[in-house]
């Protein structure tokens, strides 16, 4: 790509969005596009083609989903396959009918089966049944990973998809119903900490920045409690879902961000898979560290960083999920990129960043 391509990001102001936004411009491009919601609705196919008539991108990343935590995945079921489908639906089309010279589509590590060999081989797609809480969003990126395989085995295309672990880093969601595992334990041992030593005043400046089920800090001290307490948070002990056992690799979204550009820069679809194979599937890649770590491990890390002194418990009547979902990562590694940041720093420099967060600037 050449530093002046127009260039534009989907989902530029979400966790991965904004990295990547924030890493090409530190590697020098200047003609980068980006609209919020308010702008331009992803799930608006008049509005997307009318987007892509005036600005003519020649590069799109896809980094725009309706994403959540395994809640809102069990909850809203219709909403998690039907908006990524749209969204990927009206992005992936209209960069095929303005001659896109590249796309990069972010998929998730949850299309793989329940029970996948580990680690996790991009050939396990579509191998045995989905874990059944996020199954909606899981079929809804694998009809985008698809997709993009399709249009490039009839049309030609270069379109790539990439399929990232759990990612953590600045600008994610701290919404404690809809937040993922990090971020949703990092925020629930940081209220629970302030609760156990009856510091309301902190209490208070953190549910004005970010209001839980619209109470603020301006409500009452009853009313506060009440809304920790639905979310397990009380002045003795933090309640976590699950029994702590599950197994989870973690990703620096920064990290993400470099990988991403690293592809675009230096990987077409031709690279991703073997040459003169008779059936091609299987082309996406996996993004991650090849690492994991527990739950109740992560939830311990977390207790040492933010310096909680009550009790943790999990509530093994919930459920945990997947119990492990490890990716292998050699068909990245192969193509040229590792990662560098663990997910002990990456848990200091997440909790850094909620304490002092920044409002982002673009």
């Amino acid at each position: 790509m050449n530093k002046d391509a127009k260039i534009y990001i989907a989902g530029h102001r979400g966790l991965v969005g904004s990295a990547i936004w924030n890493n090409l411009l530190q590697k020098g491009y200047t003609n980068l596009i980006g609209r919020n919601h308010k702008e331009l609705d992803l799930l608006d196919g008049s509005e997307v083609r009318a987007f892509f008539d005036a600005e003519q991108p020649e590069y799109v990343i896809l980094a725009a989903a309706h994403v959540g935590g395994i809640m809102a995945n069990s909850v809203y079921r219709a909403d998690f396959i039907y908006k990524n489908l749209q969204i990927q639906q009206n992005v992936i089309g209209e960069s095929f009918r303005h001659e896109v010279k590249k796309l990069l589509f972010l998929g998730s590590t949850c299309i793989y089966p329940r029970e996948a060999t580990q680690p996790i081989k991009e050939t396990e797609l579509l191998t045995g049944p989905l874990e059944y809480t996020n199954e909606p969003y899981a079929i809804a990126k694998i009809a985008g990973l698809k997709m993009c395989e399709s249009y490039n085995l009839q049309y030609g295309t270069n379109y790539i998809a990439v399929m990232p672990t759990n990612l953590y880093g600045p600008r994610d969601n701290f919404d404690l119903e809809r937040s993922h595992v990090l971020p949703a334990m990092i925020r629930k041992i940081h209220l629970g900490k302030y609760l156990y030593e009856e510091n309301f005043e902190a209490i208070r400046k953190d549910l004005n920045k970010r209001p839980v089920e619209n109470i603020s800090g301006g409500d009452s001290q009853e009313t506060i409690t009440n809304i920790l307490f639905k979310y397990g948070i009380t002045n003795k002990k933090v309640e976590l879902w699950g029994t702590g056992t599950p197994l989870r690799e973690f990703l620096w979204s920064e990290e993400m961000a470099d990988a991403s550009i690293f592809i675009m820069e230096n990987v077409d679809f031709k690279d991703t898979y073997q040459s003169g194979s008779k059936e091609i599937r299987n082309c996406h890649i996996n993004i991650g560290t090849g690492k994991e770590i527990s739950i109740r491990r992560l939830a311990e890390l977390i207790v040492e960083t933010v310096g909680y002194q009550g009790e943790l418990y999990f509530n093994s009547n919930k459920p945990d999920g997947t119990m492990r979902k490890l990716t292998d990562v050699s068909k990245l590694h192969d193509l040229g990129w590792h990662h560098q940041i663990e997910i002990e720093e990456g848990v200091k420099q997440m909790y850094a960043w909620y304490l002092n967060e920044s409002t982002i600037s673009f």
